[in-house]
C-alpha cells in the first residue's frame, strides 16, 4: 500500500468490536476487496477470516497465502462444511468476513444478497457489521485492465453493529442490504472523484458502468463460457487417457 501511495479513507471503524465474534458483511466490486476490507478492523486491533471461493485457494500464488492466513475456502458443492467452519470461528470469538453478493458486481451497484451472513450471525448470536468498499474496482475488477498506478483513493465505510433476529432470514437480509445501500451512497458521495462517464461509476451516479440488467446478462455469459472451458478441459483429459492407456481404450 505504501509503494502504491494508496490514500485510505476510513469511516466508522470504531464500530468494529475489540473483542468477541462478529460477521463482517462487505460489498464486492473488486478481486482485491478481501485484502482491503480487512483494514476496517485494523484500528480495533482485529484480524478477519474471510470466506472466499475454493478457486482462490487452488491458485498457485494466492492459494498458499490464503491457507497460511487461515481464511475459509468455500466449495460451492460442499457449502455446509464452509458454513460450519465459519460458525466455529465465530464461536471462538473471531471475526468472519463474507460477501453477501457472492460475486463481484459488474454494475458497481449492490446485487441480490444471499442470506448466509445473517444466518451465521443469528446462529451464533454475534453482531453483523456492514462494510462498504469503494475504489478497489479502479485497480482490479472484471472486464477491465488492472491499474496499479500510484495515488489512488480507497474508501471503507463501517456501519453500526446490527443485531440479527432469528426466524426471518429474508427480512433481515433485506434490512442489511438497505443499510449497506445507504452507507454505499454516503461513501460514493464523499469520494474525492466522481467524473461523469467514468467506467468505474454506476449509471445512477453519472458513470458508464453496465446497468444491473446488463451486468446480469454478462454474468450469465461468463458462467456459460466457464462451463464450456471446463467441459473442453474434461474432454481433453478423457481423450488423452483414451490415447495413452490401452486397457481403457479396449474397455471403451
Amino acid at each position: 500500500m505504501k509503494a502504491l501511495g494508496i490514500q485510505l479513507q476510513l469511516r466508522g471503524t470504531e464500530h468494529v468490536p475489540r473483542s468477541g465474534g462478529a460477521v463482517l458483511a462487505c460489498s464486492h466490486v473488486s478481486y482485491l476487496d478481501f485484502i482491503f476490507a480487512g483494514w476496517a478492523a485494523q484500528p480495533s486491533g482485529r484480524l478477519v477470516r474471510f470466506m472466499a471461493k475454493q478457486e482462490v485457494f487452488n491458485h498457485r500464488l494466492s492459494g498458499p497465502a490464503m491457507r497460511s492466513l487461515h481464511h475459509i475456502p468455500v466449495d460451492r458443492g460442499r457449502g455446509l462444511e464452509s458454513y460450519a467452519t465459519a460458525l466455529d470461528y465465530l464461536r471462538a470469538g473471531e471475526i468472519v468476513g463474507i460477501f453477501p453478493e457472492a460475486t463481484i458486481s459488474r454494475s458497481f451497484e449492490l446485487k441480490t444478497f444471499k442470506s448466509g451472513a445473517v444466518r451465521m450471525a443469528a446462529a451464533v448470536g454475534v453482531p453483523l457489521i456492514p462494510v462498504v468498499v469503494w475504489g478497489t474496482q479502479r485497480m482490479y475488477t472484471k472486464d477491465h485492465p488492472r491499474d496499479f498506478s500510484r495515488g489512488q483513493t480507497l474508501a471503507l465505510t463501517v456501519g453500526e453493529p446490527m443485531t440479527i433476529q432469528t426466524g426471518n432470514p429474508l427480512g433481515e437480509t433485506a434490512r442489511v442490504k438497505a443499510t449497506m445501500a445507504r452507507l454505499r451512497d454516503e461513501t460514493i458521495r464523499a469520494y474525492p472523484e466522481m467524473p461523469q462517464g467514468a467506467w468505474w461509476l454506476p449509471v445512477s451516479y453519472g458513470g458508464s458502468a453496465p446497468t444491473l440488467e446488463e451486468a446480469a446478462r454478462l454474468d450469465v455469459q461468463e458462467r456459460r463460457d466457464r462451463l464450456a472451458v471446463l467441459t473442453a478441459r474434461a474432454q481433453r483429459r478423457a481423450d488423452r487417457r483414451w490415447r495413452l492407456w490401452p486397457p481403457f481404450r479396449k474397455a471403451t
